[in-house]
């Protein structure tokens, strides 16, 4: 009876009833549970329902800045069932050294000994595509969580980049980062050192703005037709308005009321049957007639002299990529995507808060895409005469919840107050170098190598591990048939990485693997070599740190007014680990004299590369290089441990809930579960990942993460 539909929808209350009763139910109905709201799980993402579930399971991209979640669906109706599966299997482990410790063991120090283990805002480069919001294939996703954990089994793991240290000495304990996107919430940090927040929805007026007596020439029926069509009730269709008295005057005046009050609507003339008709239909529709406008062409009516050329406003999204949220905006606006401007990218499994720039788009306009829009609001709007560049951004402000913690006060204590005070390695995180079998910084590495054959077929061959389906598909079609075009057929997006790919190869031939790269972006293209020059300042970093500890020696580098010099023997103790930088290798950086100067030859030497010559035969690919940080030091460092309950209440309320006027979450003063609630401040080009990482003592790769919650959940 419980393999039937109506048996699985009713497994919560079998669950329930025996939780009431106090009886052990049979594992056999949380394996069931589990599975049922699994796929019920995949059929609400595939219906876009817009749905903040617990336990979600690991996305197939990490273009997200920091960190991705470890958890599997769950439907909402079992989460206290699984939760308490959860808290009884990690209090047996911890009594017993079960696999869950032995796989946090793996990446922490051995008792006695105290473990001392970019320059701009890079989009982390995705070779499963842009296109983000494509359904999930529904065989990626269904099955047991085990099926999830073996196909992960071929990821990356830590210490395969070269993340092996750690500078604190407390003992690691548990916890569960993100196990609601709105666990982790990102303020961008702006160049005048204030964190942007939402708190503001007025729209500025101004005198050039439309007085409110255009607005009567419309009747309330034409308004009510208007509002329909301006919140896509039928978004195909149009909205005549028939002009009585046909002047051009008074057709101006139509045209002005109608884009005025209703914002992403556009207008025509035309005539029919002899009269005169405004026709007004949705600038977004697919069979709009709306010419796209750019930046240097981007509307026919006049902009105000006196007012800012850009529109300034507070973005906040939620579980949104920053260039998802861009191409989302500007498809509701009817214009290019190159007339936005921001600072810096966003993490995509978060809440996050950033200042954006766009050329010639009202305050009005962009206030009324808060109707229409999900997991977006706008506001905080203002007139200025620049846009915002890349980089402009001083670091960005985290508030992260570490549910179902284990540690004791004590061990979190330690833990906080060392971060504090020392800080972390200033690793690259996971997402620097790809989720799948083929690292991106072996691509890199090909690259420079000037191993095209190699470049082609790293990106392209098939691979083990989680993709799309699509992606296996297109893979094993370029495999069998080595022909651009056939393998093209097999993806229905084309913006991806291998579709630019395979569009070049058909366009310039298999002998011109140079040109056919070029088609991809220049921003993609260059990720691969950053993602080679990471990978090995994580490695030096780590040996660097296991040669000579956590305190500044003769041959070391620090930078002076921009520039990097060695430390000489006599000024050693005018500096600490703190002011020690290390290279990204590059033909115009410098490098220690000391084991790691000559470790960086011998690394680079073999991957046949010459440190003394990186200068690429192409000029995109020449590698200048760069000066990092070993060790940071979070500023604004706060912290609290919290008790609840119920694991589906936030623990905090965001931007958006003191807007709305929500009352803070009432917190249990003992609850079942314990969560670390800390705040922190980071520079640019700094993974949150890596201080959580210090924090809790636990690899952070999805591989590990995957196993370690495979366990929980058996």
């Amino acid at each position: 009876m419980l393999l039937t539909p109506c048996g699985r929808r009713l497994l919560p209350l079998v669950l329930l009833c025996y939780r009431q009763c106090q009886a052990p139910a049979p594992k056999v109905l949380f394996l069931l549970a589990h599975k049922w709201t699994l796929k019920q799980s995949v059929k609400r993402i595939k219906r876009s329902v817009p749905q903040e579930t617990l336990y979600r399971s690991v996305p197939f991209d990490m273009e997200a800045v920091e960190m991705t979640s470890f958890k599997r669906p769950h439907s909402e109706d079992d989460v206290a069932n699984v939760d308490e599966i959860k808290r009884q299997k990690i209090s047996e482990e911890s009594k017993t050294g079960s696999k869950s410790e032995q796989s946090i063991d793996i990446v922490t120090e051995q008792p006695g000994k105290p473990l001392l283990e970019d320059k701009k805002d890079d989009i982390i480069l995705n070779e499963e595509g842009e296109e983000e919001d494509n359904e999930l294939e529904e065989s990626d996703e269904e099955g047991d969580p085990e099926s999830f954990a073996d196909m992960m089994k071929h990821g990356l793991i830590e210490l395969d980049v070269g993340i092996t240290k750690f500078v604190s000495s407390h003992k690691g304990f548990s916890g569960i980062l993100k196990e609601r996107y709105s666990d982790f919430v990102v303020h961008e940090i702006g160049k005048d050192g204030c964190i942007s927040h939402l708190d503001d929805f007025s729209v500025p007026v101004d005198d050039e703005d439309p007085s409110e007596e255009i607005f009567t020439v419309l009747s309330n029926e034409d308004k009510q037709h208007l509002e329909e069509l301006q919140l896509f009730k039928n978004k195909e269709t149009s909205v005549a308005i028939e002009v009585i008295e046909d002047t051009k005057e008074k057709r101006t005046i139509i045209h002005h009321a109608v884009k005025s009050l209703f914002p992403g609507l556009e207008t025509k003339t035309e005539d029919r049957d002899g009269k005169k008709y405004i026709v007004a239909y949705h600038a977004a529709g697919k069979k709009a007639l709306a010419k796209v406008r750019t930046a240097t062409d981007p509307r026919k009516h006049s902009w105000p002299k006196s007012r800012g050329s850009y529109c300034h406003f507070v973005l906040y999204k939620e579980n949104k990529d920053t260039m998802d949220a861009i191409n989302v905006l500007s498809k509701f606006l009817r214009v290019k995507p190159n007339i936005f401007s921001y600072m810096g990218t966003k993490d995509k499994r978060a809440i996050t808060v950033q200042e954006i720039a766009v050329l010639r788009i009202t305050a009005q306009r962009l206030a009324h895409l808060n109707k229409c829009l999900m997991n977006f609001k706008l506001g905080n709007f203002s007139y200025k005469n620049h846009p915002l560049k890349l980089g402009e951004l001083q670091g960005n402000h985290f508030t992260v919840v570490l549910r179902n913690i284990t540690g004791t006060d004590d061990q979190v204590q330690q833990a906080m107050h060392s971060l504090r005070e020392i800080g972390f390695i200033n690793y690259y995180g996971m997402q620097r170098f790809g989720t799948t079998a083929v690292p991106t910084y072996q691509v890199g590495r090909a690259i420079l190598q000037n191993n095209w054959n190699e470049v082609m077929d790293l990106i392209l061959k098939p691979r083990p591990g989680a993709e799309k389906g699509y992606l296996v598909k297109c893979r094993e079609e370029w495999a069998k048939t080595k022909d651009p075009a056939a393998a093209l057929k097999k993806l229905p997006v084309k913006r991806c990485v291998e579709g630019q790919l395979l569009r070049g190869l058909s366009k310039y031939g298999l002998k011109n693997i140079v040109s056919a790269f070029g088609i991809i972006p220049r921003n993609n293209r260059l990720m691969y070599i950053h993602s080679y020059q990471s990978y090995i300042w994580n490695n030096m970093v780590s040996k660097r740190i296991e040669e000579y500890g956590l305190k500044a020696v003769s041959g070391d580098l620090v930078l002076k007014g921009g520039t990097a010099v060695h430390i000489e023997e006599a000024d050693v103790d005018d500096y600490t680990i703190h002011d020690i930088v290390m290279p990204l290798p590059g033909f115009d950086v410098i490098y220690p004299k000391h084991k790691i100067g000559d470790a960086y030859k011998e690394m680079l030497a073999a991957d046949n590369l010459d440190i003394s010559n990186m200068r690429h035969k192409i000029r995109d690919y020449s590698l200048s290089g760069a000066y990092r940080k070993i060790i940071i030091r979070p500023q604004n460092v706060r912290w609290e441990v919290v008790a609840y309950d119920d694991p589906r209440i936030p623990l905090f309320n965001t931007d958006l809930d003191k807007l709305e006027g929500k009352p803070p979450p009432i917190l249990a003063t003992e609850g079942k579960f314990k969560a670390l609630k800390m705040e922190f401040s980071l520079p640019p080009s700094t993974y949150a990942t890596m201080a959580i990482r210090e924090v809790l003592k636990m690899d952070t790769s999805i591989k590990k993460q995957t196993q370690l919650n495979t366990i929980w959940l058996r």
